[in-house]
């Protein structure tokens, strides 16, 4: 939000003397002493604990807001108060009279300022202390990093991101994507976009309305974000760049609260897709599609104009079959998609767990039966006849005319009913190879043997009872072993961990000629 107490509340220098010593995000709270959530007032520059610690810093604020009883107030005093701090991990911005994250600045550029003080420090700190490390790093991280994996030694050489606050939700679509090896290595092959010059050359963005609109681009911090996740880092990759890009174009994902990680795929694949077709410097990036992702162009599903490696790996058609249940009339519509939203039937939303025996165990195929099974239109969708020349009774019928490279499966957990949206929480059983579409195809006789079969590459998880709630973690399989991601937390699994989680989005590859016949 635009915050309005700025002007009266950033009042130290951006260089200032009195901050602690060493690295910010380690930077102890003045009263309690944790180093867990600092926080620092932009009025006096104290360091204190955030609400889920101790709340120091929000008791500051109060402190400051009770009346002075023995002295006269002065001028300055009035106009001055500690209403305004900084994250010292993420360098988010929070407003106690507003109750807010602010992603305004003030006239100078203060707010932006102390950001990059802040980095600075951080920066300094991990480089000293990295040369005083540096052999104990290198014999703790080839232990640390070394696991066994089917009686033979491998390196873990997976990144983690770092939550900038509720970011969850895209970390788990960024690590997801990230292990879609066709859609990953094209973005990856990109030539650098250099979008800034003179001063701002090099630096690093953060989350300010104030800097503009201009020179951000979504696939050049896209690109930046992958060629970072399987670089071997011990540490976590921070995506600010990236989420800033996120602020500028989709204002609907602006600020720290939690959002749905499927609707935030949505749009960061739109949006890539519009980018891609404009290109950067009047360049357009779909012309180098063929020549980088090596996709066909009868692979090629174009949404929006012209096709770009968005909707060449995800891009499928469905057909939509409506026929008037009064004279018969049948009209027939094709729709491009990205992904497909699966209704849980209604009949096994009470199973929550794999082992509950309480009824049938409900299954991927089931959803998929639902989606393209014949339904008869209720009163509210009534289908316009242009034979009855008047709105009649109606069914509808799904047919997948043309499957992408890669089907993502969205299972509809979320539900509005009069005041609020409840999570549907069963169990759906998935497979994790051999998915076969071939039943749901309007010609599976122009399909070839190996060409409706799937294997998973990725999955994502909701864990918590709401949308606007709880977390998101990713399962993904890279080079034969799956890992878990939990924003900067990575760890080796294994596939009975995998099919027993209660998937939101589902990524499946279509499988390669050479693979075995396994079969859902």
């Amino acid at each position: 939000m635009e915050c309005p107490h700025l002007g009266s509340s950033v009042c130290i220098a951006p260089d200032s003397a009195r901050f602690p010593q060493g690295s910010p995000s380690s930077w102890c709270c003045s009263v309690c002493r944790s180093n867990k959530s600092p926080w620092v007032c932009l009025t006096c520059s104290s360091v204190h604990c955030g609400r889920y610690v101790n709340g120091h810093a929000k008791k500051h604020y109060e402190d400051a807001q009770i009346p002075l009883t023995n002295h006269k107030k002065t001028e300055k005093q009035e106009k001055v108060q500690h209403t305004v701090c900084m994250d010292c991990s993420s360098y988010s911005t929070y407003c106690y009279r507003c109750d807010d994250f602010v992603v305004n600045d003030t006239k100078l550029g203060l707010v932006q300022k102390v950001r990059e003080h802040l980095q600075n420090l951080e920066n300094s700190a991990f480089t000293a202390d990295r040369h005083r490390k540096r052999k104990l790093l290198e014999n703790s991280s080839l232990n640390s990093k070394l696991l066994k994996v089917n009686g033979s030694t491998a390196a873990l050489c997976a990144t983690g991101l770092r939550n900038l606050g509720n970011t969850c939700f895209m970390n788990a679509i960024l690590q997801s994507l990230s292990n879609i090896q066709q859609f990953c290595c094209y973005f990856k092959d990109l030539p650098a976009v250099e979008l800034r010059n003179g001063k701002t050359a090099g630096r690093r963005t953060y989350h300010t309305r104030s800097q503009g609109d201009n020179s951000v681009s979504l696939v050049e911090e896209f690109r930046k974000t992958l060629c970072a996740l399987w670089q071997g880092s011990q540490t976590a990759f921070s995506p600010e760049s990236l989420f800033y890009v996120v602020w500028k174009i989709m204002p609907n994902f602006r600020g720290y609260q939690q959002q749905d990680a499927h609707e935030f795929m949505r749009y960061l694949l739109d949006h890539l897709h519009l980018e891609l077709q404009g290109g950067f410097n009047g360049v357009s990036r779909s012309l180098i599609l063929q020549e980088n992702s090596g996709l066909s162009a009868s692979n090629k599903c174009c949404i929006n104009g012209a096709s770009t490696v968005v909707t060449a790996i995800f891009g499928g058609i469905l057909q939509n079959e409506v026929n008037c249940l009064i004279c018969g009339t049948e009209s027939r519509k094709f729709d491009p998609f990205l992904d497909l939203s699966l209704d849980i039937p209604s009949q096994f939303r009470n199973k929550r767990t794999k082992n509950q025996e309480n009824g049938p165990m409900c299954t991927l195929r089931d959803c998929l039966r639902s989606f393209t099974d014949l339904e008869e239109l209720d009163e509210t969708e009534l289908y316009m006849c242009h034979k009855c020349k008047k709105k009649q009774k109606s069914t509808k019928k799904f047919w997948i005319q043309k499957l992408p490279k890669v089907l993502c499966l969205h299972l509809k957990r979320f539900h509005w009913t009069a005041y609020l949206r409840n999570k549907v929480d069963t169990y759906v059983e998935f497979p994790l190879r051999g998915l076969d579409m071939k039943c749901y195809l309007l010609e599976p006789e122009n399909s070839g043997p190996e060409s409706c079969l799937y294997d998973l590459a990725a999955v994502v998880v909701h864990h918590g009872s709401g949308v606007g709630s709880g977390h998101y973690t990713a399962y993904a399989t890279h080079e034969g072993r799956w890992f878990h991601f939990n924003d900067s937390t990575v760890t080796l699994t294994d596939e009975e961990t995998v099919v027993k989680a209660k998937a939101y989005i589902l990524f499946y590859v279509e499988r390669q000629a050479k693979s075995g016949s396994d079969k859902l």
